[in-house]
């Protein structure tokens, strides 16, 4: 992954953790010698836990749950999964 085209499009992935541990550590390298792709890192790193703190303040706006169901149609299991 020398490549920061390639590192940025898969920094959701990776920091999802669904990357197998050669492309992680390719990651992990790009990151430590690039300050743009790490400053990207950063950004996303950081709005996924700002997201994450706001969504467990706040309560589903009403009919929120019947528009997201309604947008993966069948793959979307009543318990509030995807699958």
């Amino acid at each position: 992954m020398s490549d920061c085209s390639e590192t940025l499009r898969e920094l959701e992935t990776f920091l999802d953790n669904e990357l197998d541990a050669s492309q992680r550590e390719a990651i992990r390298e790009h990151l430590g010698g690039c300050m743009d792709c790490l400053q990207a890192f950063d950004f996303h790193a950081e709005l996924r836990l700002v997201i994450s703190q706001k969504c467990q303040q706040d309560e589903f706006p009403p009919g929120l749950l019947s528009k997201i169901e309604l947008c993966f149609g069948e793959d979307f299991d009543g318990d509030g999964r995807i699958g």
